[in-house]
């Protein structure tokens, strides 16, 4: 008996000494990385400059000045821009007031002044997404100036729509 028991003990000794100098398997897996980019547009940090015409003589003509809406659409995203008559508006014509008296105004999606900015259909400026900061102009026309002294306002609002 002692015999076997000494064999045994061998036997597991050489496999213990088999076993121990082999090397671990390696095993791999893949994945993914994934994200869903939202066709949107950031609203909240719309700003705008304002169309300032300065100070005018009483008889000026077709006085202008330009602002600037800027906008953050992500890229691709199309997008329209409309503005509203304004505050004082009065027969579908802007117009800045001082107390009871109105300078009449118009606002353009272009430089040259023929493309009416409004909020009705085919004088709404739309575009696309950059990603980026857009900055759109807003080209603003006094056909003329006759009216009382006095600083002239109004406010417009500019809705973004994507």
């Amino acid at each position: 008996m002692q015999v076997k028991l000494l064999a045994c003990a061998v036997v597991a000794a050489s496999s213990i000494l088999v076993i121990s100098p082999g090397r671990a398997a390696d095993s791999t897996t893949d994945f993914q990385v994934r994200v869903v980019i939202a066709s949107s547009c950031n609203v909240g940090a719309v700003t705008a400059t304002d169309v300032d015409f300065g100070t005018l003589q009483a008889t000026a003509t077709n006085a202008t000045a330009t602002g600037q809406l800027n906008i953050y659409c992500t890229v691709g995203t199309p997008y329209t821009i409309a503005l509203n008559a304004g505050s004082n508006a009065s027969g579908g014509i802007r117009r800045m007031r001082n107390g009871t008296s109105y300078i009449e105004y118009g606002l353009y999606r272009t430089a040259g002044t023929t493309q009416p900015w409004s909020d009705q259909p085919g004088e709404i400026h739309s575009g696309s997404g950059s990603g980026a900061v857009q900055q759109i102009p807003v080209y603003g026309v006094v056909p003329n100036a006759f009216g009382p002294a006095g600083s002239y306002v109004d406010t417009v609002t500019a809705t973004l729509t994507y």
